[in-house]
């Protein structure tokens, strides 16, 4: 069976069809739906509008290539906002799809599952308005931990200013208490991004960044490297994603400060997230 399964994240939606165990494709495109919660609250008219219609283009061309089943859910901008559930019911205006919006253990736990396929230890994500550290041992989930804070909510609160963006990053990593200890595996366009950028990936390649180590002190100098430079310079790095390039500043120093309150001092950056997390749930489930 293909089954197809669409993640609406806070700065990005994204697209995997999976068949036989495997990936048939991913595709990512950059909505922003969660840009300018962090002051207002609610989701704006014109970033629901922007990410419904994207949702429903995934939709028809996941249908299109064989999917016979179609899921979406979504995370931190969905479920924090206060009209979240308009922005559920235009996507199901729009392509019929009933959005299941997790809540932030959930939202760890699919991570792990994703990324570490039931082995034991930790993985940390860093998404557009929420930061989930998941911990399993003995084959069973010991820790799940969603913190308020990511990538576009940091640049809504703090622009680029480097000691705003720390002081809000050390207040919110500190919410992090008592991680097992474990090996770090990270996922998310965060951790992917600065693979790419370490090793100078250009094009993507998901093959040459599954795998990469970063330490804790290396992700923390790419951060203040990227804040220091303008747009214009950033986007010439080879490895950059132009989609992310105004936002992974920040988003790298959290990277950094979350990794180092989970008592990691590197991690192990993977491609597989919460996206396969879910689909190997819907696949399971289509299989009973």
């Amino acid at each position: 069976m293909r089954c197809a399964v669409i993640d609406i994240g806070s700065n990005s939606v994204r697209l995997l069809l999976w068949a036989d165990g495997r990936s048939i494709y991913k595709l990512v495109e950059t909505t922003r739906l969660g840009e300018g919660l962090a002051g207002a609250g609610v989701l704006s008219a014109a970033a629901m509008s922007r990410t419904a219609d994207v949702v429903a283009a995934f939709c028809a061309r996941a249908r299109a290539d064989g999917a016979e089943r179609v899921a979406a859910f979504a995370t931190a901008a969905a479920r924090r906002a206060a009209n979240g559930c308009d922005f559920v019911r235009l996507v199901r205006a729009r392509c019929g799809l009933d959005v299941d919006v997790v809540s932030g253990e959930e939202e760890a736990r699919l991570a792990l599952e994703g990324a570490l396929g039931g082995r034991d230890g930790g993985v940390v994500d860093v998404g557009g308005a929420s930061t989930e550290i998941t911990v399993a041992a003995g084959g069973k989930v010991v820790y799940a931990r969603s913190v308020d804070i990511g990538a576009v909510r940091l640049k809504d609160l703090c622009g680029e200013d480097a000691a705003a963006l720390s002081s809000v990053i050390e207040r919110s990593v500190a919410q992090f208490t008592d991680v097992p200890a474990c090996a770090l595996t990270a996922v998310g366009g965060t951790a992917t991004c600065l693979a790419a950028l370490e090793k100078e990936v250009e094009p993507y390649d998901p093959a040459a960044i599954e795998g990469t180590v970063l330490t804790a002190a290396r992700i923390g100098e790419w951060g203040m490297r990227l804040l220091s430079m303008p747009q214009s310079e950033r986007l010439r790095l080879r490895g950059m994603d132009a989609r992310r390039a105004d936002i992974l500043g920040g988003a790298a120093l959290l990277l950094r400060a979350a990794a180092e309150r989970a008592g990691a001092d590197r991690v192990t950056v993977s491609d597989r997230d919460n996206l396969e997390g879910y689909v190997l749930r819907l696949c399971g489930e289509a299989e009973k």
